[in-house]
């Protein structure tokens, strides 16, 4: 159960830093903004990861994110169930910090305060405009491929980097979200996207969650990719744990 909650605190974490970051840098509590800008945001997303990282890495890997879950499962490194387990808990954290920045949003003066991205609301939930779908889903399998596979090859036992791997994986995902954010708002986490679609559906717009799907299949199937590649280039798998 240490894995799993540490896989729950993670993800609450870079949910509330990330979409926090996303959300309040476009609320600006009722000004213009604080100078929290995409690239702002996007070094949110990847400080975060660089912080659990060192925090939760030696308990559970800090996956924080079903796509790497799937990676590491697809490259053989842990059991079908246990990749469940982390998925479930990872969902878990994700709502959790969702519903932590609603009550930020709408707890005081800022109720009814207007979106932030594209069709994004005030919980930083990922949506791509009416016509985008097919850049949506290439960018949201291209991006998650290239961050899984960072992901697997840093923290390869053999060929990886060792303690440097948390700050190769945050900075790759800050570049991730630098390209992505124009076009979908950035996922390539589907625990991240889950957790926000559900609360704005609750504020009234479903265009998140009528769009969750593909923030669920595009990361998971660049996850396998990435899986697949590495494999290619010479990981060697362990044994499935019991």
């Amino acid at each position: 159960m240490k894995k799993y909650f540490a896989e729950l605190l993670g993800t609450f974490v870079l949910t509330l830093m990330g979409c926090g970051a996303a959300v309040f840098a476009g609320i600006g509590l009722g000004t213009t903004g604080f100078g929290v800008t995409t690239l702002g945001v996007a070094f949110a997303f990847g400080l975060a990861v660089v912080a659990m990282a060192y925090t939760i890495g030696n308990i559970s890997g800090c996956h924080i994110n079903p796509a790497i879950t799937t990676g590491v499962w697809a490259s053989g490194r842990m059991s079908g169930k246990e990749a469940l387990g982390y998925m479930l808990f990872q969902v878990i954290g994700a709502f959790c910090a969702s519903a932590v920045i609603y009550f930020l949003v709408h707890s005081g003066n800022e109720a009814g305060l207007s979106a932030v991205f594209n069709n994004t609301t005030t919980t930083g939930a990922n949506s791509y405009l009416p016509g985008n779908l097919v850049p949506a889903f290439v960018a949201e399998f291209i991006f998650t491929f290239i961050f899984v596979l960072v992901a697997l090859a840093t923290t390869d036992e053999k060929k990886g980097a060792g303690k440097f791997a948390g700050l190769a994986i945050g900075l790759a995902l800050v570049l991730v979200h630098i390209v992505c954010i124009p076009i979908t708002g950035t996922s390539v986490n589907p625990a991240r996207s889950i957790g926000p679609a559900i609360f704005a559906a609750i504020e009234g717009n479903c265009t998140p969650i009528s769009q969750i799907w593909l923030f669920i299949v595009a990361p998971i199937l660049g996850a396998l990719l990435s899986a697949i590649v590495w494999g290619a280039l010479g990981n060697s798998k362990k044994e499935i744990a019991e």
